[in-house]
């Protein structure tokens, strides 16, 4: 089960959206606050392997008392914040040594070859 909030609308701290109004509620997912405990542990696991699968994952989930689903998205964020840290580490390097990154050299680059992006959390 996912965590919802109450309906976004009229009822929600944000001004009313007349065209939503009278439409079916529309529900907010809750983020997710991982523990200083859980994070540690899973940056942990990450430093082992990027990618969590199978048993791994339903043992760690079980483990840290979060879903498979809470984890599994958790590994595929902190892969896009991997990739995009060495992106800009690369960057850096080349800028030391005089080269020039082409403007299309950011995380959009990633986006397009990045099969596991994922912008909701949970």
């Amino acid at each position: 089960g996912l965590e919802l909030s109450h309906c976004v609308g009229a009822n929600s701290l944000g001004p009313t959206v007349p065209w939503r109004s009278g439409g079916p509620c529309k529900m907010k997912r809750v983020r997710t606050v991982f523990k200083p405990e859980q994070l540690e542990r899973l940056e942990q696991e990450f430093l082992k392997q990027q990618y969590m699968v199978g048993t791994e994952r339903v043992d760690l989930a079980a483990t840290l008392h979060l879903t498979e689903t809470q984890v599994k998205v958790w590994f595929q964020n902190r892969r896009i914040k991997w990739r995009k840290q060495s992106m800009e580490q690369k960057a850096a390097k080349l800028s030391q040594f005089g080269v020039i990154q082409p403007a299309t050299a950011d995380s959009t680059d990633i986006k397009d070859h990045e099969e596991d992006t994922v912008d909701v959390e949970l």
